[in-house]
């Protein structure tokens, strides 16, 4: 566990021994079963996730209670309702498993600690979220310049692994489309 996360840290930093061992000290193990919930929109947020085994989901559901798949993070991705996370606000989406899963998790008050004593993670945490900034607003472009069938087909390109592990009906919600219009797109 700990040697696929420095690995994933040295991605953009280096650290020492020590240096590692301190960032270790602010994160905390948890399991989760599949279905089980990380975050519930309307509920208190208290850790930012990174993923170590498992699939999650973050989705929203507008006032009428549809189904909006805002993303999905597997191994190696970071992911939770940051609006919420970083204002200590209620929780705008919900987070759930969809495998069993094990994550890295921190605490606000952690990430806050890490930051102003090892200045390495406060560069390392921006070029993660410099990075989610970029990818949410490709996503956000694609949404609105792209038909169903392009993007289904760059996210089948980007993650084919996920079309193995997520079921049809959230990919659709995810490409904004329907169940009906998923399968069109898939059948030759």
């Amino acid at each position: 566990m700990e040697k696929l996360f420095r690995a994933h840290i040295e991605k953009i930093i280096t650290l020492t021994d020590d240096e590692f061992k301190h960032v270790m000290s602010h994160f905390s193990f948890m399991n989760f079963k599949r279905r089980d919930f990380l975050i519930r929109e309307g509920g208190r947020v208290r850790h930012a996730f990174w993923v170590m085994s498992g699939l999650l989901k973050l989705d929203y559901s507008d006032v009428s209670g549809k189904q909006h798949v805002v993303a999905f993070a597997m191994e190696d991705w970071w992911e939770g309702d940051y609006y919420a996370f970083f204002n200590q606000s209620p929780a705008t989406m919900s987070l759930q498993a969809l495998e069993d899963t094990q994550v890295l998790c921190m605490t606000l008050q952690d990430y806050n600690n890490l930051c102003m004593n090892l200045p390495k993670m406060t560069y390392f945490f921006l070029q993660k979220a410099n990075r989610g900034h970029i990818s949410s607003q490709q996503r956000i472009l694609e949404l609105i310049s792209t038909n169903a069938k392009e993007r289904y087909d760059k996210l089948l390109h980007r993650y084919p692994i996920l079309f193995q592990r997520i079921p049809h009906t959230l990919i659709a919600s995810y490409l904004g489309v329907t169940r009906e219009t998923l399968s069109r797109l898939t059948t030759p």
